[in-house]
């Protein structure tokens, strides 16, 4: 069973000179997954929500690169809200967790690296068949 105590916020190395600063992530030493898959969200009009989902098999990390939005996260029983808005912090959503990106703001960045490729069969995402999915009701 996979609980909302499994999601965490990860700092990521941050190298600073008088250039600027610079972040990197290699698969299975920031992130404790390979990454297969990378895409980024932006552009997301006012008021609008994405993800909104939970995957069967796949691990995802989440870091605002640039800006701020919050990731509410729910394991069926229990239900959170993470802030992002610092880009050497990631927030690690294992599978079997519903998680809803929102309250981006104007010109967010929101960068998202996965343990697995697309596949529309990992994905669920009606809320109540994702409580069927994780025994959090009959």
């Amino acid at each position: 069973m996979t609980l909302l105590d499994d999601c965490k916020i990860l700092e990521l190395p941050k190298e600073e000179d008088p250039r600027g600063s610079l972040t990197y992530i290699y698969g299975n030493v920031q992130v404790p997954f390979p990454i297969r898959r990378v895409f980024y969200i932006y552009d997301v009009p006012a008021g609008k929500d994405r993800g909104a989902h939970a995957h069967k098999s796949c691990w995802q990390f989440i870091v605002a690169v640039s800006g701020a939005l919050e990731v509410y996260l729910s394991d069926g029983r229990e239900e959170r809200t993470v802030v992002l808005n610092r880009p050497y912090l990631g927030l690690l959503v294992p599978p079997r967790i519903w998680a809803q990106e929102k309250q981006f703001t104007t010109g967010a960045l929101c960068l998202v690296l996965a343990s697995h490729d697309y596949s529309e069969d990992d994905y669920i995402r009606d809320y109540e068949e994702y409580k069927k999915f994780v025994g959090a009701v009959q």
